[in-house]
């Protein structure tokens, strides 16, 4: 007899996971998925593309709802289905409308909430995040409709977010907390170089703000921001772009153990042995996340064990970073700042647009960014993972694979 598999969440940690466990054991559970939009199951990372023209809703479904009619999956989805409480004792589930579904395994893939930042005048309409189609159409019908909009965040997301609306023919200040954009990413010289080039596209900028509050109209719809210094911003949409937390409120409240978001061990197992959690709602060896790469490869070990062939184990590796936006190239992996031990190499060409810096330790590669050429991108991530030895190669590692004389 066939085991019961709950899924809370239809995204991309979750379906992975399924996809993983339909090939390594197709036989082995009756699979059950709750996901609160009322869509199969799509690629996030390319809603960018979506807002900014270069692809439909259609083209990134991942998994229509055929798909799990085709693999025997029970699929609820819609807001009324969002999963509404976690019965541990008895080992089962309710959805908002009522819907009960029991489980043997249960696997919690939540995801995360945007951050909304703590500021008056945060509820009004016309402030919103980028997190799904429904964020995207409502990006899409203010751009039809309305001139001005402003981005919180000079992130990864906040920068497709603002030149998806660029494109759409809406004037679009991003404001930003830090005086360097992708921060987190980017030194300071590849993000200038950065920064000028979505200038010349037509992008504005206000650096090292600090948000005082947003103001709306008599109809309580975003009007203007203002900063600490002072100055002020017309707005007709206001989008935030400055994060996302583990949204793990169902875990809490079905008493899971949880930190910044849901703990799980090596094996994507939490606290509770039956259930399993992956993808941005999780929190491993005191690390959460919020890029693709960790995602799947989280549902490969969730699956692995799921599956009953449990020998593998989630280890977290250095994750790269790439901007959505088309015809921009960068690359960033690993300890790109470094530290006093650590010695740095780069090579600028100011005329061709190209930055490439490489941060070395005891030998190996510990980060590289690249800006402008970032072919080589995959080559310094492997080298990095592997922890290789490049005193061989030191002189020419810089000019890439080529130089180095590698072969593949």
């Amino acid at each position: 007899m066939k085991q019961r598999l709950v899924v809370i969440g239809n995204g991309m940690a979750g379906m992975r996971t399924v996809e993983e466990l339909l090939t390594a054991a197709p036989d082995k559970y009756e699979i059950t998925v709750f996901g609160a939009e009322p869509y199969g199951n799509y690629n996030r990372i390319m809603l960018s593309s979506v807002l900014c023209g270069e692809k439909t809703i259609e083209d990134i479904v991942i998994n229509n709802r055929q798909w799990y009619l085709d693999n025997g999956i029970m699929l609820h989805a819609g807001e009324d289905k969002a999963v509404a409480r976690i019965d541990r004792k008895h080992r089962k589930i309710y959805a908002q409308d009522g819907t009960v579904a029991g489980y043997d395994r249960l696997l919690i893939a939540t995801g995360s909430k945007a951050v909304i930042p703590k500021v008056p005048g945060n509820e009004l309409d016309g402030v919103i995040s980028f997190r799904d189609i429904v964020d995207v159409n409502k990006m899409l019908a203010y751009s039809r409709s309305h001139k001005k909009a402003v981005i919180l965040g000079g992130g990864l997301l906040g920068l497709e977010a603002a030149n998806g609306l660029v494109l759409r023919g809406m004037d679009v200040t991003v404001i930003h907390n830090h005086e360097i954009l992708l921060n987190r990413q980017m030194d300071k010289l590849a993000a200038k170089m950065l920064q000028t080039e979505l200038e010349q596209r037509g992008l504005k900028f206000k650096m090292a703000a600090k948000l005082k509050q947003l103001s709306g109209d008599e109809q309580g719809h975003i009007k203007a921001i203002s900063f600490e210094d002072g100055s002020r911003l017309e707005c007709d949409l206001f989008v935030t772009a400055i994060g996302v937390r583990p949204n793990m409120t169902l875990a809490q409240e079905a008493g899971i153990y949880c930190e910044r978001g849901i703990v799980v061990n090596d094996t994507l197992q939490s606290y509770d042995p039956s259930i399993y959690a992956v993808g941005e709602c999780i929190q491993h060896r005191g690390a959460t996340f919020g890029l693709v790469a960790p995602l799947f490869e989280q549902a490969k070990v969730c699956a692995n064990h799921l599956s009953a062939h449990g020998a593998a184990e989630y280890v977290t590796l250095p994750t790269a970073t790439k901007l959505k936006v088309t015809g921009i190239n960068l690359f960033s992996v690993g300890d790109f700042q470094g530290d006093k031990d650590s010695e740095i190499i780069r090579f600028i060409d100011p005329a061709l647009g190209i930055y490439k810096k490489l941060v070395i330790k005891a030998n190996k590669l510990i980060g590289a960014v690249l800006y402008g050429e970032t072919a080589d991108g995959n080559w310094y991530q492997q080298m990095l993972e592997k922890e290789d030895n490049i005193s061989d190669i030191r002189d020419v590692l810089i000019f890439g694979k080529a130089y180095a004389g590698v072969v593949t």
